[in-house]
């Protein structure tokens, strides 16, 4: 069932997976404002019964970032351009940089579990989006670059947090800082990717993974990640009791005695 199809991404739901795709390949799946509201609102559409969320990307790439568009002094048509943005007062400033973001953050929501398939070159804000799901499965041919501060910007598409969690604080600076290309070997390594596989078994690899994640009950699987997503945050003591009171809970709709 398709509930999504414009701005360069597709949304369909097949029962307790969802896929959303990035359909620009003529521009490697260049991003837009115009794409990231339509990202948003594939996370609002999503129905309850969505356990899995697959993000993929037809063509060579899965995302060659933010398209070259923004750089131009006019920007993109009915959108801010970067003079224009320069020029507002900072709670305006601020509030257009928070609604892009609204495209990167539904990804890490309790309820479900979301798996970037990353072929190609995933780029800037292609990059940050694959860091925007729980898990990465690559083809053997991904490659990850963040290249805006080599272009005097920052990454500020919510993929700061995930990285430096994933590959620690100096390895996070350096591939942001020098722009340099990730490699699939090197981020299977490091822990930026889950699993690379050949790019003809990426979608193979994606639906043997959905189907393990789908094994376990739902609510199992929505106290657990929420248990891991705020681990950082807390004490080993305050973990311990946040373990403690979802383990209650468990037990408690187990038993059939659940609120």
């Amino acid at each position: 069932m398709t509930l999504l199809d414009k701005d360069g991404v597709s949304l369909t739901v097949d029962d307790a997976i969802a896929t959303v795709t990035l359909t620009n390949p003529a521009k490697r799946n260049a991003q837009s404002p115009a794409l990231w509201r339509a990202l948003a609102e594939a996370g609002s559409l999503l129905p309850g019964s969505v356990r899995i969320v697959v993000l993929r990307a037809e063509g060579v790439s899965f995302s060659a970032g933010l398209d070259r568009q923004a750089f131009t002094p006019e920007g993109f048509e009915g959108e801010p351009s970067f003079p224009d943005m320069a020029r507002r007062p900072d709670p305006e400033l601020d509030a257009i940089i928070a609604a892009y973001q609204d495209a990167f953050t539904w990804w890490r929501r309790n309820d479900i579990v979301s798996i970037a398939a990353v072929h190609g070159h995933a780029i800037g804000a292609g990059f940050q989006l694959a860091l925007a799901c729980d898990l990465r499965v690559c083809a053997e041919d991904a490659q990850f670059a963040m290249r805006e501060t080599s272009l005097g910007l920052v990454p500020d598409l919510t993929g700061t947090h995930p990285l430096v969690g994933l590959v620690g604080y100096a390895r996070a600076l350096e591939i942001c800082a020098t722009g340099r290309f990730v490699h699939a070997e090197e981020a299977e390594r490091t822990g930026l990717a889950n699993l690379v596989v050949p790019a003809a078994e990426l979608n193979g690899a994606v639906q043997d993974l959905a189907a393990a994640l789908l094994a376990a009950p739902r609510d199992a699987v929505v106290e657990t990640k929420a248990l891991l997503r705020g681990a950082a945050d807390r004490t080993y003591d305050e973990q311990r009791a946040a373990e403690r009171a979802a383990q209650a809970r468990r037990i408690r709709d187990l038993a059939g005695l659940a609120d």
